[in-house]
């Protein structure tokens, strides 16, 4: 290894050490000099010795740099059980600490320096979120807890063993990639599934609607629609609750179709982001116009429950099979009527299934225009439900806007064939 890149390296392992030691030295700011094991100083040298051991070890060998970890290892944990004795303080993180400092210091000089550094950042963060991950991991509920725990079991553990390839006979169905697509949806979904949970309640009806439509926009219609009972409710701004909720909605579908079928996304992109535009618009209006300050506290199944993962991987196959069965029975006909069916329930699964589908076994136009009428479908039967839960008041503006939406993606979706 040549001068210059040693000592780049040995430059790296000092600023892991660096890095780590200014978060620990921050963290007992407020302890007395000599009153604690480690600090900022004491993290940067251990980084600088993990890169030290590890260009010597080039030479003396593997077993050199083990027992100069063994070495390190024992001092700095007998350091730390000295003072954990005198405060009581059973924590053994900054022990993992020292030692994962001294390891990617080693790592630095041996291995990929760039995957040391990530480490030493990742690290940091951990050590830096300790309040909040703590506060987080008070928050959860055990049903979550176990509803993570099982979904990471069953894709880890079922996904390997499911057969990688078509089972029906339209060629349509493959379990592998439908329990993948799953996961991937109900992960999306939970990130807004969380920040409901943690944000919904404190800033209001705009986020609460905004985490709202990733996890569920259908659900999150319904929970600001029945808001509108109440006397004295917000009316308008629980109306641009609900335009917001679809306008991710939207921009959910666009996502999917772009990271599964690119060019399915260059056929729908225009005609979402012009209904998505008139649906934003109208919130905004919305929302300046409303005078009232509103609270939301939206209920929303956890995305990641297992029967809700279940169904979610039901519907998405029960719509690529419907879509093949349709295809050869009566034509292309036939998978815009299913789609349109499908927007009724979810426009996920439809997305999905159209992604995949598109430009194999179903032309490319003909899986768009399906995309296209089950969004549309969607929107349609959000106006509905809004009625339906929260009377003539909400569903008003939110049907206006709504038919507003549909008229632009429409001629969004038609001027290409002018």
């Amino acid at each position: 290894m040549e001068q210059t890149a040693l000592f780049s390296r040995l430059g790296v392992a000092l600023a892991i050490g660096l890095l780590v030691g200014l978060e620990r030295g921050w963290s007992k700011r407020t302890e007395e000099d000599h009153q604690r094991a480690a600090g900022f100083r004491t993290f940067a040298l251990s980084g600088l010795l993990g890169g030290v051991a590890g260009l010597v070890s080039l030479d003396a060998g593997g077993i050199f740099l083990g027992m100069s970890f063994l070495a390190y290892a024992a001092a700095f944990t007998a350091f730390h059980w000295l003072e954990a004795t005198a405060d009581q303080d059973l924590s053994v993180t900054s022990v993992i600490a020292g030692l994962l400092t001294f390891l990617l210091g080693a790592l630095a000089i041996l291995g990929d320096i760039n995957l040391a550094i990530a480490s030493a950042v990742a690290m940091t963060v951990l050590l830096a979120l300790r309040e909040q991950l703590h506060r987080w991991v008070a928050a959860l509920t055990w049903k979550e807890i176990s509803s993570v725990l099982t979904l990471l079991a069953m894709t880890f553990l079922l996904l390997p063993v499911l057969p990688d390839r078509t089972i029906d006979p339209w060629n349509a169905l493959n379990p592998h990639e439908v329990w993948l697509l799953t996961i991937l949806i109900a992960t999306v979904s939970f990130a807004g599934y969380v920040a409901v949970r943690l944000f919904g309640d404190r800033l209001g009806i705009v986020l609460a609607a905004l985490a709202g439509g990733l996890a569920s926009s259908t659900a999150t219609t319904l929970a600001l629609a029945r808001m509108a009972r109440a006397e004295h409710s917000p009316t308008r701004l629980l109306s641009a609750g609900i335009l917001l909720a679809g306008t991710v909605m939207l921009a959910r579908v666009a996502a999917v179709t772009l990271l599964l079928n690119p060019p399915l996304f260059g056929l729908v992109a225009p005609p979402l982001a012009a209904a998505g535009t008139v649906l934003l618009l109208a919130a905004g209006l919305l929302t300046t116009r409303s005078t009232q300050d509103g609270q939301a506290s939206l209920s929303i199944d956890n995305p990641l429950a297992i029967a809700t993962a279940l169904r979610m991987g039901g519907l998405i196959a029960v719509v690529m099979l419907g879509t093949a069965y349709l295809l050869q029975a009566v034509g292309s006909a036939g998978v815009v009527a299913i789609a349109a069916l499908s927007g009724l329930v979810d426009a996920d699964a439809l997305t999905i299934s159209m992604a995949r589908l598109g430009g194999g076994a179903l032309a490319l136009p003909t899986a768009g225009w399906a995309v296209l009428v089950g969004v549309a479908v969607n929107t349609v039967s959000k106006a509905v439900l809004t009625l339906a839960a929260g009377g003539a008041r909400i569903a008003l503006p939110v049907a206006l806007a709504s038919l507003a939406a549909l008229a632009a993606g429409l001629l969004a979706a038609v001027v290409p064939y002018w």
